[in-house]
């Protein structure tokens, strides 16, 4: 039995996975810790799981909404997110974490818990890394979409030989976001970094998780050693356990499959028209819709109810989704694993960071079309809508995927790569 300290920071998107490999842990009969935002404490310990506090927390910055603009920048999100909220907080992220992971055994860290591979160097703790979408790897034989210059995916088709100086770039750009971390491992008495934290000084010579689909993505040559594609790892028990609420099942029930609208946990603060304009592009295609809005009253309609939409703050996807014809999302990799399980047509409309790069993936799957933001009025997406409603190939190729993506166990082929690198000299 181990200790075994997971520490993540983010969205529910970024906190599901390692609840669910925490579980996964805790089945196996050892002890593990879910090192994160405060904001999460009552739901990590509702499931059994220990918690400890990592500062950032998201309420520690002031007005959400408007945080989520910043945030969700197509541009400058990245950058912000890295310089502006998790730089700041670095020692203090590394003080808590330190606590934390007092007599562990073990620390998986997330691709923004910049201080996980500090403590794990310092203390020589065993350390495995989690990507949670592909983007993390920046293989020049499988290159992301980057979200700020999306236009460059046009280039895919020149190969590896063009990515590797344009990589490089990225990494001269991205330099200076961390040079806080350089200064803590100066302070701690620590050399200068082998590699980029954002990219491969993030990784562990003993292990790596992929926490996706190979069918999403493959593994590639460049990948870091020793990184497994696990599949998703999905956390949904209080979706199959306790079902839908009442009203929301009523409506599922009353007629045909509806399309199901949804920004996330993160994208919802900051949704613009997005819900407006999805439910006129319902209107002009006489479907039934379901919205998930949060908690932002402005994403609520301003006109009398309608008996075709459903508004609701939030649904477990895993027992909403497989009841859609189709499903309108972000691309956000959460939203895409519990997507593509439930073998529906998608449509996107991605915002920052990772999501153009999976928005584009399910586009080459054959399962999804895309929308840029800009883009998204009633009227384009009533006509998407419409291409993979009543083209079969769409739902064909949805159908298959997620017949493959289900039949996986993302969670227990995480936890054999866990156990094996704790027997690991």
């Amino acid at each position: 039995m181990a200790r075994i300290v997971l520490t993540t920071f983010g969205s529910l998107g970024d906190l599901h996975p390692f609840l669910a490999l925490a579980l996964g842990l805790r089945a196996r009969g050892h002890q593990p810790v879910l090192a994160t935002s405060a904001m999460y404490r009552d739901k990590i310990e509702a499931e059994g799981v220990a918690f400890a506090p990592v500062r950032p927390d998201l309420t520690d910055f002031e007005a959400l909404p408007e945080l989520m603009k910043s945030v969700s920048h197509q541009r400058r999100g990245p950058e912000f997110v890295i310089r502006h909220m998790m730089m700041p907080w670095l020692r203090a992220s590394f003080d808590d974490l330190a606590a934390a992971a007092e007599g562990a055994d073990l620390l998986l860290t997330h691709t923004l818990t910049f201080a996980g591979p500090v403590l794990a160097e310092l203390r020589a703790l065993p350390h495995v890394a989690v990507a949670l979408q592909p983007t993390v790897f920046f293989s020049r034989h499988d290159p992301p979409v980057l979200a700020p210059a999306p236009g460059l995916a046009a280039l895919r088709r020149l190969g590896p030989a063009l990515y590797g100086p344009l990589f490089r770039l990225v990494r001269q750009v991205s330099d200076g976001w961390t040079r806080p971390v350089r200064a803590l491992r100066t302070e701690l008495g620590l050399p200068p970094p082998a590699g980029n934290p954002l990219f491969e000084g993030q990784f562990s010579r003993r292990a790596n998780l992929a926490l996706f689909s190979p069918h999403f993505a493959a593994p590639q040559p460049d990948w870091p050693p020793r990184t497994v594609a696990t599949g998703f790892a999905h956390f949904d028990r209080l979706g199959r356990e306790q079902g839908l609420a009442a009203d929301l099942a009523a409506f599922l029930a009353a007629g045909p499959p509806p399309v199901v609208f949804t920004l996330g946990s993160s994208a919802v603060l900051d949704a613009g028209g997005f819900y407006h304009e999805s439910a006129a592009a319902c209107a002009r295609l006489g479907c039934r819709g379901v919205l998930l809005v949060g908690e932002d009253p402005r994403n609520l309609p301003a006109e009398p109810a309608r008996a075709d939409l459903h508004y609701a703050p939030y649904a477990p996807y895993g027992a909403l989704f497989p009841r859609a014809a189709a499903i309108v999302h972000s691309a956000g990799i959460g939203t895409c694993g519990q997507a593509l399980r439930a073998g529906k047509p998608l449509l996107t409309m991605p915002f920052s960071h990772d999501q153009p790069d999976n928005a584009d993936r399910l586009r080459r799957l054959g399962v999804a079309c895309v929308i840029g933001r800009r883009a998204y009025g009633a009227a384009r997406v009533a006509r998407e809508l419409e291409r993979l409603l009543t083209d079969p190939s769409y739902a064909a190729r949805a159908a298959e995927l997620g017949a493959k993506i289900s039949g996986e166990d993302g969670v227990a082929r995480a936890c054999d790569v866990l156990e094996e690198a704790l027997s690991r000299p």
